[in-house]
């Protein structure tokens, strides 16, 4: 297979993608950020929470 064949067929697939619209796009946007900070939050809380139990753990 040639690269313009591969390409000329790769521009075909591409036609048959159902893209979302500019207001998905925000929207699906929004809540992966929202999720990933919220993800951050929660592990950010267990890390300190961790931590502060090791250094007790090692102090007595």
């Amino acid at each position: 297979m040639s690269l313009v064949e591969y390409l000329r067929d790769t521009k075909a697939e591409m036609r048959h993608v159902s893209w979302p619209t500019q207001r998905q796009a925000i929207v699906f946007t929004g809540l992966i950020v929202a999720f990933s900070l919220v993800v951050a939050v929660i592990l950010g809380f267990a890390d300190f929470i961790f931590s502060r139990g090791l250094d007790w753990f090692i102090s007595n």
